[in-house]
C-alpha cells in the first residue's frame, strides 16, 4: 500500500513563525497569578520505571484512509490548538457540545452552566455563572413499576458561582482538555482578554473552584426562599469562610482566598437578596464550594483543605501475572493537603498504604454510590486477580491456564456442528454497511474456525480461514460500502456512513461505540494471526490492527493522532460508549460484555504481536471492569450503590452519569435488557459475570422454562450464559434443543452453536464420555 502519510505538513513546506496565543493556557496564567499568595504547582510524582502505557506504534495515518479536514460537527468553544486530541468520550464533552448548558459530573458534585435560564422563585434560578450540586437518595425521582423502571437526579443547583460582570453575552469556552480534567472559562464577552471565572474540573474533586480575574464575585442560591442561612465571616489563614445553608437547609462551606497581591477585604460580603451574595468588586484569587454533611470534622477537614485545588491528573499502572496496581497522580495549585473523591469501587482496592488516608466525610453520587473522601496526591489501586492466563478458549479461574480436554463423543459433535456453522459462515455475506454488524459477523467467524481447528482438527481449517482473510482484508483495504476516515477535527477513526446521518451505524461517525465497533475487527485479527502468523507479515495488516487499538484505546498521553484512552474512563472503572452527543444525563454505556471484549481483544492482540505491554494493559483493563460492573452494572441482593426501590432489576440496562433507566436503547424485554450485557459469551464472560449474579438474574426473569418463551437469538444467549453457574442445562439445550429439537435461529448473527457447545463443555456441561 506504500507508506504511510502525515497528517501535517510536508517537511519541505517553509515553517511558519511560532504564534502567541492570545490568551496564555490558563494553567500558565495562574501560576503567576497565584504565586504571590504562595500557591505553587505541586510537581508530580515520578513514573513508575515499569509503567505499562507505552506508546503502540508511531503516529501516521495509513494511506488507504483518507484524512477528512471538517467533520459534520466543528470544534467550538475550544481554545486548545486546532491540532491537539479532543478526548471525545469524557466526562466534560457537554461544556464544549451543543447549547453547552447540560451537566458535567465530576463525582460527587456536578456542575452546569446557567446561561441566563431559569426563574425567580423556582428551583432554578437565573444566572450567567456555573451552577453546583450535589444529591441525596431522598432527591432522586423514580420511574413507574416495583422495582422502578428507572431512576435519575432532577436538575436542581444547590448554589451557583457566578460574577456580576456575567450577562447575556457572556460565553463559555473550554481549555487544557485532559484524559481526567478540563478548564471551563466563563467570558463577560466574546473575545475577552482573559476569562472573568475559570472553572478547573477534575473527576473526585473535593470543591468547586472558580478562578476570578478582576470580578465581583457574587454566589446565588436558587429555591423558593434563596438561602436559608449565612453566617458571618470567619477568618481561615489568609482565607475567610462563609458557612451557608442552601434552601433545602443542607451545609456547604465557602472559601474566599484573594491573591496576596492585591487589598481585598473579603469579609465584606453581602447578602443583597434573598438569592444573592455578592462580595467587594476587583475580586483576584478562588472561591472555593463544597457541601458539608459531616459538621464540625468535617468544617475541619475543608479549612485544612482549602487554598489548594487539584488541575490535572496522570495514569500510570504496572502489572506482574496476576498481580498489578494503577495510580491517578493529581496536579494542583496550592500548598495544602489535597483531598479527593473516590467511588467504592475505588475504596475496595485503594492500596493499603492509604487506608489510614480514608476519612468519614461521604457524599452520595449520581449515580455510583457513596463517594469517600481520601487525603492524598497520588492515589493508587491494586487489583491481584488479573485473568493473566486467558486465552481463545473457554476460561473460568478454575480452569487457568490448564488446556481443556473433551471426550471423543463431544469432540465428534462439536466437529459435525462446527462444519455445518463454518460452511454456513462461508456462504453468509458480510454486512457492508455497519462497522459494528460486520465486525460481529468476522469475529463469528473467526471463532468457527478456532473451534475446527483447536477442538474439532477438522480439514476444513485452510479453506475457511483463507475465505476469512479474504473478507478481512476488504476492510483492511477500506473498501467496504462506507469506508474510515481519519477525522482530522476531533482526531480519530469514524465511518462515512455518518457524514450526512449522525446517527448512522449506531453513531459511529461521532464517536459513539467505537470500542464496541473496532474491539470485534481487534479480535478477529487476533485470532486470524494466532491460526495464521503469517498474516500479521502481509501488507498493513498489522499496521492496520494497531491503527483501530490506537483509535479507541491509544496508550501514548503525547500521541498526535488519536486521544489517550477515548474509551475507557479510569476513573469510573469502565467504558463510556457515547460520543459527540450532548446529553441532559451526561455520557452512558449500555453494554458491559462487549465494553469487556474491547479489552480482551487488546490483551489477544497485545499477545499475538509480542507488545508485553499492551497484553498487560488488557488484563488490568479486565480486572477493574470485573471490579467496576458488579459494583454499579451487576446487581447481587446485597448491593448498595443503587436505591433499594432499583435493585431489584438486577441488571441496569442503561447506566448514564445521572440516570440508571432498566431499558436498552431497541426495547424493554427482559431478555433484551439482560441479554446486551451478555453478548458476545465469551472467554471474560466468566471472569466479569459471578456465579452468584448469574443465577440470581436467571431465577428473577428466566427460570421455571420463561427462557424456552424467548424469541430468537436471543434465546441461545441466556442459554450460553446460564452455563456460568449451570452447565449441564446450558449443554442440554445446545446439544438436545427443545423437546428434542434444534431451531438454528436460537443462535445470534454475533454467536454459534459450535462456540457455545464448547464454551458448555469447558464449563463442566458435557457428558463424561
Amino acid at each position: 500500500m506504500g507508506q504511510s502519510q502525515s497528517k501535517r505538513s510536508s517537511s519541505s513546506a517553509p515553517k511558519e513563525p511560532a504564534k502567541k496565543s492570545e490568551r496564555d493556557s490558563w494553567r500558565e496564567s495562574w501560576k503567576g497569578t497565584l504565586n504571590p499568595f504562595g500557591w505553587t504547582n505541586a510537581p508530580a510524582s515520578a513514573e513508575p520505571t515499569n509503567n505499562i502505557f507505552t506508546p503502540i506504534d508511531s503516529d501516521n495515518i495509513l494511506p488507504q484512509f483518507p484524512i477528512n479536514l471538517q467533520h459534520p460537527l466543528p470544534r467550538t468553544s475550544i481554545e486548545d490548538d486546532k491540532d491537539a486530541t479532543i478526548e471525545t468520550n469524557k466526562f466534560y464533552a457537554n461544556a464544549f457540545l451543543n447549547n453547552q448548558d447540560q451537566p458535567i459530573w465530576t463525582h460527587p458534585y456536578h456542575i452546569w452552566w446557567g446561561k441566563g435560564a431559569g426563574k425567580a422563585g423556582t428551583e432554578t434560578y437565573p444566572t450567567w455563572g456555573m451552577n453546583i450540586a450535589n444529591i441525596e437518595e431522598g432527591d432522586l425521582q423514580y420511574g413507574p413499576g416495583d422495582p422502578a423502571e428507572y431512576y435519575f437526579s432532577p436538575k436542581r443547583a444547590s448554589l451557583a458561582l457566578s460574577a456580576r460582570e456575567l450577562n447575556q453575552e457572556t460565553t463559555l469556552t473550554s481549555d487544557t482538555i485532559r484524559p481526567f480534567s478540563a478548564n471551563l472559562n466563563l467570558n463577560a464577552r466574546s473575545g475577552a482578554e482573559e476569562p472573568t471565572i475559570t472553572f478547573p474540573v477534575v473527576q473526585g474533586m473535593s470543591f468547586v473552584t472558580g478562578g476570578y480575574r478582576n470580578a465581583t464575585p457574587s454566589i446565588i442560591c436558587g429555591g423558593q426562599n434563596g438561602f436559608q442561612s449565612i453566617s458571618g465571616p470567619i477568618p481561615v489563614g489568609k482565607s475567610v469562610k462563609y458557612r451557608i445553608a442552601d434552601g433545602d437547609g443542607r451545609n456547604w462551606v465557602v472559601y474566599i482566598n484573594p491573591v496576596a497581591s492585591i487589598d481585598y477585604d473579603a469579609g465584606h460580603f453581602s447578602r443583597i437578596d434573598d438569592h444573592t451574595f455578592v462580595g467587594p468588586p476587583g475580586f483576584k484569587g478562588t472561591i472555593q464550594v463544597a457541601k458539608n454533611p459531616l459538621g464540625k470534622e468535617g468544617e475541619d477537614m475543608y479549612d485544612k483543605a482549602t487554598g489548594a485545588f487539584v488541575c490535572e491528573a496522570t495514569l500510570t499502572a504496572e502489572t506482574e501475572g496476576m498481580n498489578g496496581s494503577y495510580s491517578l497522580t493529581y496536579t494542583k495549585i496550592g500548598n495544602s493537603p489535597l483531598m479527593m473523591f473516590i467511588l467504592p469501587h475505588h475504596l475496595q482496592s485503594l492500596s493499603p498504604d492509604l487506608r489510614s488516608s480514608v476519612t468519614k466525610l461521604q457524599l452520595r453520587t449520581t449515580t455510583k454510590g457513596t463517594a469517600t473522601a481520601v487525603w492524598a496526591e497520588r492515589l493508587t489501586f491494586v487489583e491481584n486477580n488479573l485473568p493473566a492466563s486467558m486465552g481463545l478458549s473457554p476460561w473460568t479461574p478454575a480452569i487457568g491456564a490448564t488446556r481443556v480436554r473433551y471426550p471423543p463423543s463431544v469432540v465428534d459433535f462439536v466437529k459435525q456442528v462446527a462444519e455445518q456453522d463454518v460452511k454456513r459462515a462461508m456462504q453468509d455475506a458480510i454486512p457492508q454497511d455497519s462497522m459494528y454488524f460486520a465486525g460481529k459477523a468476522l469475529a463469528k467467524f473467526a471463532t468457527i474456525i478456532w473451534v475446527l481447528k483447536d477442538v474439532a482438527q477438522s480439514d476444513m481449517v485452510g479453506d475457511a480461514l483463507a475465505k476469512l482473510e479474504m473478507e478481512l482484508d476488504r476492510y483492511v483495504q477500506n473498501v467496504q460500502q462506507f469506508p474510515l476516515y481519519y477525522d482530522n477535527t476531533w482526531k480519530g477513526l469514524v465511518s462515512r456512513a455518518g457524514f450526512t446521518d449522525p446517527g448512522a451505524d449506531f453513531g459511529n461517525t461521532y464517536y459513539n461505540d467505537h470500542h464496541f465497533h473496532y474491539g470485534y475487527f481487534v479480535y478477529t485479527a487476533a485470532t486470524v494471526s494466532t491460526l495464521d502468523p503469517d498474516w500479521l507479515k502481509k501488507g498493513t495488516n498489522k499496521a492496520w490492527v494497531q491503527t483501530l487499538v490506537k483509535d479507541y484505546s491509544e496508550s501514548d498521553y503525547k500521541g498526535r493522532d488519536y486521544p489517550f484512552q477515548r474509551s475507557f474512563d479510569w476513573y469510573m472503572g469502565h467504558s463510556w460508549a457515547k460520543g459527540l452527543f450532548e446529553s441532559g444525563d451526561g455520557k452512558d454505556e449500555e453494554s458491559t460484555s462487549e465494553d469487556g471484549f474491547a479489552s480482551f481483544a487488546i490483551k489477544l492482540w497485545g499477545k499475538v504481536i509480542g507488545d508485553a505491554n499492551m497484553e498487560k494493559r488488557g488484563n488490568l483493563m479486565l480486572a477493574v471492569q470485573a471490579r467496576s460492573f458488579n459494583n454499579y452494572f451487576y446487581l447481587t441482593s446485597d448491593n448498595t450503590n443503587h436505591p433499594p426501590r432499583f435493585r431489584a432489576n438486577k441488571i441496569t440496562g442503561i447506566l448514564f452519569e445521572n440516570k440508571v433507566d432498566h431499558s436498552t436503547y431497541f426495547g424493554r424485554d427482559p431478555w433484551l435488557i439482560s441479554g446486551i450485557h451478555m453478548l458476545p459469551i465469551s472467554p471474560p464472560s466468566s471472569f466479569l459475570r459471578s456465579k452468584r449474579f448469574v443465577a440470581e438474574e436467571w431465577n428473577t426473569f428466566f427460570s421455571n422454562d420463561r427462557a424456552k418463551a424467548v424469541p430468537g437469538g436471543w434465546r441461545g444467549i441466556l442459554y450460553a450464559n446460564l452455563a456460568i453457574t449451570d452447565s449441564k442445562t446450558a449443554w442440554d439445550f445446545f446439544a438436545n434443543g427443545v423437546d428434542g429439537k434444534w431451531d438454528d435461529s436460537w443462535i445470534d448473527s454475533g454467536a454459534s452453536r459450535s462456540w457455545y457447545l464448547v464454551w458448555c463443555a469447558a464449563l463442566g456441561g458435557a457428558p463424561a464420555r
